[in-house]
């Protein structure tokens, strides 16, 4: 069994179900009485950590040896592929997906015993419990429904079939790691809430200790989410970036409800209110994880990103019944002890505003999910009903409003209660500044080719359907009119805060200059400062994406010579060209053996003025000739982007079908991205002390120093051909005397050696911390 990767790493799945298991026990023991348990649970965590890992290193050096005996490499992979690729294909597919899913749980299983050392001692066993039942799910979801490591019963073929055409985009590399990473990172506050409603530690203790583990997963659900759309709008060359599809719009639900409990955490931390309802978000943010993964993997929709349907989601039903079940339980159990002890003063207060920020995130959440899953639930009653993005464009602009005016209303407020007075002079700047935003777009908006007013057709008839028709000719004025006073605000808010440090520093008698005291204003509250700049880099995204009403489109066919026009810009056809062959090809594209490539060479012009070349193309993946994908061609500005498909190419006459589209303002999308991330880093960012590093510190680093280094050497130095199959061609043009070197063996002496440093030095540290505390003990 040692001696076949495949038998391998089916077993260390295996051993990952044991050892949650196993730590799930343990855990459970030292939060019913046994304390001296729990060391034992934290190491069994870090063992499974570490037996996941492992699995995927395994399952990494059999895509980059092509080990085509397992079905999910053979699948996924091929000969022609690069690294990066090979890599790729690690999550390009369902099986992998769940195995790298387990890697990043058990990656912030391992990270999060790491940080409680110490900390929330009565809270530690369920937290380990609770993680070690998902990480357990998802084992139990390799073995017995897509193991990564399953042989293929006809067994290894001499080339795999490749990796998905649309997959091999560089977005794809590192989108799916991220969304992955946003919406594992849910577990730890669930599992946090989960161990303060069985432990009946309700107070605040666990909303301070899961605030930054929930920021983090908000954060890299953002990344992922608009990671995502910068796939579909650089790789799927519709002209878009969001369609509406049911798996992008289960990705974006746990958005939604993470960043509600971002805020109204904030009020269960000042006052003893919201606690039902904070417990009640993070539980349904986690299930939403869960579900998202579901409605992917179980293949009751259709949808380009989903995989093909399974008996896998019945897995999951069992699962998300279990979450319900639990949570609920849970809540109904402790409902005496999270009944809130306070109460909203005013309707003029900040907690007024963030519960109805609340209301109106989960308002969004829920018309997303419910017409995303409508055509199913339709077909309960016999109907075959169908929702498309006008739909959602019609009814999510006016609610994504209602959430940005009240984003930027809430700082305005103070809390409890504030004074009309106090109102007055925090709306009256913003309120000054929307009115000029007004004004300006009014009188050069038409100008600039951005209309206050862009008429819609009605999409529903009677009332309200004239009501949205008007709503929705008047949404890009006034998108632009909050962004201005979104901006307002937030500059507003810093300004008081500056001069008010430069008050107080004056009468300290110490001046400070204006960028010295934002600087210092941000680093004594991080958490505030850092959210107004996530709030900027909102107000940029819908600067973005109301660039979607000015948006131009063309469809036209031309021969070489013929040109048209686009908005500003004049487009010359010059021909098409084969790549690899034709002399016009760069070198990389004469070099390149995986597919062959149809360029379309167009000519750009704008006001005279020549702009260069884009090069739209098809391409033709050897590994799937039937499916070739379109590669669409830019360029981009801040103002707007000039996006070129090409369609159909006649090869006798050169005649070719185009997509032209001029996108308003989609850089503005991505520059928020960048934004938010700084915010949201800022707000994440620990307060820095000064202290001794301890010898032994030293020493821990060196370990995992050495241990990596070792592991690496070991995969350096193992051979490369391992498992693999000649092919017929290579076998031709060898001569009859050569030999091919077998490399049927993994490198277990190399695998020896590493293991044996680890150990050592484990020991070697294991040692030194006991001498420690015994020394301690001895003193005390």
């Amino acid at each position: 069994m040692w001696q076949s990767l495949p038998e391998l790493g089916t077993g260390i799945v295996y051993a990952i179900l044991i050892a949650a298991a196993y730590t799930f026990a343990v855990a459970l023991a030292a939060g019913r009485g046994r304390p001296r348990l729990l060391q034992a649970a934290r190491l069994g965590a870090y063992s499974t950590s570490a037996l996941v890992l492992f699995a995927v290193l395994l399952l990494s050096y059999a895509f980059v040896s092509h080990d085509f005996r397992i079905r999910y490499v053979a699948h996924y992979s091929d000969r022609r592929m690069s690294t990066a690729y090979l890599l790729t294909s690690l999550w390009g597919g369902q099986d992998g997906s769940l195995l790298w899913w387990s890697l990043l749980l058990s990656g912030y299983t391992a990270a999060c015993v790491a940080w409680l050392k110490g900390r929330y001692r009565e809270l530690q066993p369920y937290v380990i419990a609770t993680l070690m039942v998902i990480i357990g799910f998802f084992a139990v979801l390799m073995l017995f429904a897509a193991n990564p490591f399953e042989t293929s019963i006809a067994g290894a073929r001499p080339d795999g079939e490749g990796l998905n055409p649309l997959l091999q985009n560089y977005w794809m590399i590192i989108h799916p790691p991220c969304l992955y990473m946003g919406f594992v990172g849910c577990s730890v506050p669930f599992a946090f809430c989960v161990a303060a409603l069985v432990t009946r530690r309700l107070d605040n203790e666990w909303v301070i200790a899961v605030r930054k583990w929930m920021l983090f997963a908000f954060l890299f659900l953002s990344i992922g989410n608009v990671l995502g759309m910068m796939w579909a709008y650089e790789e799927l060359g519709w002209g878009g970036y969001w369609a509406w599809d049911p798996v992008e719009n289960a990705a974006c639900l746990p958005w939604f409800t993470a960043s509600a409990y971002v805020h109204s955490t904030m009020i269960q931390e000042r006052r003893p209110m919201l606690r039902v309802w904070n417990v009640f978000l993070i539980c349904l943010t986690f299930f939403l994880t869960i579900f998202g993964t579901f409605l992917t993997r179980a293949g009751i929709i259709t949808s380009v990103h989903s995989f093909a349907q399974s008996s896998i989601g019945t897995y999951f039903v069992y699962f998300m019944g279990l979450i319900l079940g639990t949570s609920l339980g849970l809540m109904v159990w402790r409902l005496p002890e999270l009944k809130s002890k306070g109460q909203i003063e005013a309707a003029a207060s900040r907690e007024a505003m963030f519960v109805a920020n609340n209301w109106a995130l989960l308002g969004g959440m829920t018309f997303i999910l419910v017409s995303t899953m409508y055509p199913k639930i339709s077909e309960l009653w016999g109907e075959s009903a169908t929702v498309g993005p006008p739909h959602f464009n019609r009814w999510m602009g006016p609610i994504g409003l209602v959430i940005f005016a009240l984003m930027g209303m809430a700082p305005l407020f103070g809390w409890r209660k504030t004074s009309g007075e106090s109102i007055k002079k925090a709306f009256r700047a913003p309120l000054i500044a929307m009115a000029a935003t007004v004004v300006l777009h009014l009188a050069i908006g038409g100008w600039l080719g951005y209309p206050f007013f862009v008429p819609r057709d009605a999409f529903y008839p009677g009332a309200v359907g004239v009501l949205l028709q008007k709503v929705g000719s008047c949404l890009p004025g006034i998108t632009i009119a909050l962004c201005g006073f979104n901006v307002a605000v937030i500059v507003q808010e810093f300004v008081r805060g500056v001069r008010a440090r430069r008050a107080a520093s004056s009468k300290r008698g110490e001046e400070e200059s204006a960028f010295v005291a934002l600087y210092r204003l941000i680093e004594k509250n991080r958490r505030r400062y850092g959210g107004y700049i996530v709030h900027l880099g909102i107000v940029s995204m819908f600067v973005g994406f109301t660039g979607t009403a000015w948006n131009i489109d063309r469809e036209t066919a031309m021969v070489p010579g013929q040109s048209t026009r686009i908005g500003e810009y004049d487009l010359k056809y010059e021909g098409s060209r084969r790549c690899p062959g034709n002399p016009k090809c760069s070198p990389e594209e004469q070099a390149d053996i995986e597919k062959t490539m149809i360029f379309a060479d167009i000519q750009v012009t704008r006001a005279g003025k020549p702009l260069g070349y884009v090069h739209p193309a098809k391409f033709i993946y050897h590994a799937s000739p039937d499916g070739p994908t379109t590669e669409v061609a830019m360029k981009r500005s801040l103002h707007e982007d000039l996006y070129t498909v090409v369609g159909q190419i006649d090869p006798q006459s050169k005649r070719a079908t185009f997509q032209f589209h001029v996108n308003p303002l989609v850089s503005w999308i991505w520059i928020g991205l960048l934004i938010l991330i700084t915010g949201t880093v800022t707000s994440l960012f620990p307060e820095l002390s000064l202290g001794e590093v301890g010898a032994w510190s030293y020493v821990r680093g060196a370990a995992g120093v050495a241990a990596g280094t070792a592991f690496a050497l070991w995969m350096a130095m193992a051979p490369g051909m391992a498992y693999t199959h000649e092919r017929p061609e290579a076998s031709l043009r060898r001569p009859a005397s050569s030999t091919i070197r077998s490399a049927k063996q993994l490198p277990t002496a190399g695998l020896g050696a590493a293991g044996f440093v680890g150990l050592a030095l484990g020991s070697v540290v294991s040692f030194g911390r006991r001498r420690r505390v015994d020394a301690k003990s001895q003193r005390d």
